[in-house]
């Protein structure tokens, strides 16, 4: 992402701590002001033509979760735009748990998509849980019987967040041939800086809606989507270079 060469060293710190600076504040404005992701939210529609627009919701996707209970999974139907509603669900959710348990109970989600690009993993979203008091939480009231992991908390809505990836957010790098094989990987919640500086290695996450526990509900968690802005919705926005396993490839740096 950054030139090296010993002749642009100088250049190259500069735009590092720039840019790295423009995702600070961009990720920070965005857990201070709900009012302006609401907004953010309503102009992505609106340029969009809805979270829908461009397949979102393919016959794929119903087939594969025609039998899903709703109780457990964030499915996306067959008919373009049967995202839409499932996406405002998810992202009216995470709002509100957001404001019980804030960055605690959040966790960053990124999308490999090996066909494509096997080193580069994109961050798509965030997903938020109900969590209880034991980590670090109030006991509010759970519409299910368990407090769900982090695991269950992007398993559940995994179709959601790979359709919108691949159909709204990066079609060119997750769409078409490239959708057969795309991987799920976490991080800490509202970590982008640290990962961005190759401080922290993802997870993958793997599994299926099968793994959900019994007590599992899906009205326990939220998914907030990336959504990409001006240039970014050509250039792509955040993603990071990492092996296979997760771990940065480059050493660990600071921006000063």
């Amino acid at each position: 992402m950054f030139t090296r060469s010993t002749v642009a060293l100088t250049f190259a710190a500069v735009l590092l701590a720039s840019t790295a600076s423009a995702f600070q504040q961009r990720h920070h404005r965005r857990w201070t002001s709900p009012t302006e992701l609401l907004a953010k939210r309503k102009q992505a529609k609106s340029s969009a033509g809805g979270f829908g627009k461009g397949g979102f919701g393919s016959t794929k996707a119903r087939t594969a979760n025609s039998t899903a209970d709703p109780s457990k999974v964030r499915s996306v139907s067959g008919h373009t735009g049967s995202g839409t509603k499932v996406l405002a669900d998810a992202a009216n959710n995470f709002d509100r748990i957001r404001k019980l348990y804030g960055k605690d109970a959040t966790t960053d989600v990124y999308v490999r998509s090996p066909l494509n690009d096997e080193t580069l993993f994109w961050f798509v979203g965030k997903v938020i849980r109900m969590v209880s008091s034991s980590d670090g939480g109030d006991d509010h009231k759970l519409t299910g019987t368990c407090h769900p992991t982090e695991e269950e908390a992007i398993l559940s809505q995994k179709r959601l967040i790979l359709e919108y990836a691949k159909n709204q957010l990066r079609p060119q790098n997750m769409g078409g041939p490239y959708s057969k094989k795309l991987e799920l990987w976490s991080a800490p919640g509202d970590s982008e800086m640290d990962v961005v500086q190759n401080k922290i290695t993802l997870v993958p996450i793997t599994g299926s809606s099968k793994d959900l526990r019994g007590g599992f509900h899906v009205k326990d968690v939220g998914f907030n989507p990336e959504i990409y802005v001006g240039e970014e919705k050509e250039k792509g926005g955040l993603r990071v270079v990492r092996d296979e396993s997760g771990r940065p490839v480059k050493p660990v740096f600071e921006i000063n």
